[in-house]
């Protein structure tokens, strides 16, 4: 099979296409439209485990630690219909990327982890780093962590180190350990993507083996295609398509809503307003546009990866600029939304009302900033990037 067709291959059935998929979407979409995980700010613990049975944690890991070893594209595929039913269950979803971090772990202790069962829940809170001194055993670990995103259902945790023997690294390295060793403190108290309970994440005096820590996107000892693939983009990429599901939500809310809407002044309804059919045709174009190139970029770099071939760095500037325009872009599409809904896209209890606020949370995590843009014109110019973009 060429890599082409192993491509296509992978790429016709979606993990979320199955019934037992579509139930728990739809749960999802009613439970957070009441509120649910909002008002307790986290996933609830019936809907990771779901999310467990149902393979969202085992997707990326290999079949030779009984995972199913789905491509980037159909993980990100299933992120984003999960982020439609609510952006932050997408959100928590998202690190069942984890296998490409741990994959930077010694052979020895990957194998420990998916020993049991492949359906590891892993949560991390990596800045800021916290000093570790060797003692005997390991690094002794205290410290908290903020944006510990999904650490309410984890089972597994990792929190940045400061480097180890004087090391000089451009990235962080984690320690990890058992979700029992670490305390959390519920301080997640923001507007948007309120559900993911990105809480602080405490540790004190905690030993742990060295060989249970690693460089984050650091080589991986793991050979199969996936490993290949630009890590840090990969990162990148399963945060900002949660902004396209939670922007393709707001399009779907609004056409919902519009043909029914009755104007209070006795104009003609939302669906027959030539202002709003512009604009919502500017929309759906805006976010089909952003939606196919991010997709794209990830097609070319995994053909790159299937083919044999290290993925270059324009390819790798690709994935992380069409990830940051994905993002701007559905930020701006959920906004628009919520204009077109009126008065009534303004109460804190309408779903657009959340889009918006789940949007712009998202543009607002480093991996989406503005240095993207900066690191891709100098790439552009022929200029090298900064460290840690690649």
């Amino acid at each position: 099979m060429t890599a082409l067709s192993e491509l296509n291959h992978q790429r016709c059935v979606p993990i979320t296409a199955s019934e037992e998929f579509q139930k728990l979407l739809v749960e999802i979409r009613a439970r957070a439209r009441a509120e649910e995980f909002d008002q307790q700010k986290f996933i609830s613990q019936d809907v990771i485990e779901q999310f467990r049975k149902l393979g969202v944690y085992r997707a990326l890991v290999p079949k030779r630690f009984g995972g199913d070893e789905r491509s980037p594209a159909e993980f990100c595929q299933m992120v984003e219909d999960i982020s439609i039913a609510d952006g932050s269950a997408g959100w928590v979803a998202s690190f069942g990327m984890s296998p490409v971090y741990l994959s930077s772990l010694p052979l020895e202790t990957i194998k420990k982890i998916y020993a049991d069962s492949p359906d590891v829940v892993f949560a991390g809170g990596i800045f800021p780093p916290q000093p570790a001194a060797f003692v005997e055993g390991g690094l002794e670990v205290n410290g908290r962590w903020k944006f510990s995103s999904g650490c309410m259902g984890a089972s597994l945790i990792g929190v940045g180190i400061s480097p180890k023997n004087g090391e000089m690294l451009g990235l962080p390295r984690l320690a990890v350990m058992p979700r029992e060793k670490v305390r959390i403190e519920e301080t997640w108290n923001v507007v948007g993507l309120v559900g993911t309970g990105s809480h602080d994440v405490v540790v004190e005096g905690v030993v742990v083996p060295e060989e249970w820590t690693f460089v984050r996107g650091g080589p991986s000892n793991l050979d199969e295609p996936l490993f290949r693939y630009p890590s840090l983009s990969f990162a990148t990429q399963v945060l900002s398509v949660v902004a396209l599901g939670v922007a393709r939500a707001a399009l779907d809310e609004l056409c919902g809503m519009a043909s029914g809407r009755i104007s209070v002044t006795g104009a003609p309804s939302l669906s027959d307003r030539p202002l709003a059919q512009v604009e919502m045709a500017k929309a759906e174009a805006s976010l089909r546009a952003a939606r196919s190139w991010f997709y794209q970029a990830i097609d070319d770099a995994w053909s790159s990866v299937l083919a044999g071939d290290p993925v270059n760095v324009e390819q790798t500037n690709m994935l992380r600029l069409s990830s940051t325009h994905a993002t701007r872009v559905a930020a701006e599409v959920a906004r628009t939304a919520q204009m077109l809904s009126g008065m009534s896209g303004v109460y804190r209890t309408s779903p657009l009302s959340r889009f918006v606020n789940d949007t712009q949370v998202i543009t607002q995590h480093a991996f989406m900033g503005d240095m993207t843009y900066q690191n891709a014109g100098a790439i552009f110019f022929g200029n090298k990037p900064l460290p840690g973009y690649l």
